[in-house]
């Protein structure tokens, strides 16, 4: 393993609280990319600079590592990503996450749709290939649960199954307005 073990995925799907777990299992470091922007003093006006946070990445990751952030599609190179686990979260269940994360209704709905449509996935897919990106269900997982079968991914001996849809359970106005008001 010489490369970077990526988790990503929209806020709320467990990357904080799984990496650590992946990272300790597979005797890596374990990096935040939130944790770098904010060491590093690149800018947050709303959103992180990403071409700075990528040449931070490229400056101090030397080794092998598991790297986990939102932001990983943008700032990571597909060169030095080993492999990468986007991390779902039913848009129902995330949104209950999130509200009690006491985030505001306007980002609550924001990363619901995100989820929905599954835009760190497909962006993941872009930047690092189908043969590097990997998708793991956490809604009703355990925290060591999903960080056992990532491990299982890194290692080569499982292949969840295909690309996770959550717009087929949303398949009527109603669900749909259902799911994102009230946020």
């Amino acid at each position: 393993m010489g490369g970077i073990i990526g988790i990503t995925g929209s806020p709320g799907t467990g990357k904080k609280t799984v990496s650590p777990i992946v990272a300790r299992r597979l005797k890596l470091s374990c990096v935040s990319l939130n944790e770098l922007a904010q060491a590093h003093g690149i800018p947050d006006h709303g959103e992180v600079d990403a071409r700075a946070l990528r040449r931070r990445v490229i400056r101090d990751l030397t080794g092998p590592a598991v790297v986990h952030g939102h932001l990983l599609p943008y700032v990571v190179e597909r060169k030095s990503a080993e492999k990468v686990v986007v991390l779902r979260c039913e848009p129902t269940a995330l949104k209950e996450r999130l509200l009690k994360r006491g985030y505001p209704p306007r980002k609550v709905t924001e990363n619901v749709e995100a989820e929905l449509i599954g835009v760190v996935s497909a962006d993941s897919y872009d930047a690092f290939g189908r043969e590097k990106t990997f998708e793991v269900d956490t809604t009703r997982s355990s925290p060591n649960a999903s960080a056992a079968e990532i491990v299982g991914i890194v290692k080569g001996g499982t292949r969840p199954p295909a690309r996770i849809d959550w717009t087929r359970d949303y398949d009527s106005g109603a669900k749909l307005r259902s799911l994102l008001s009230g946020s």
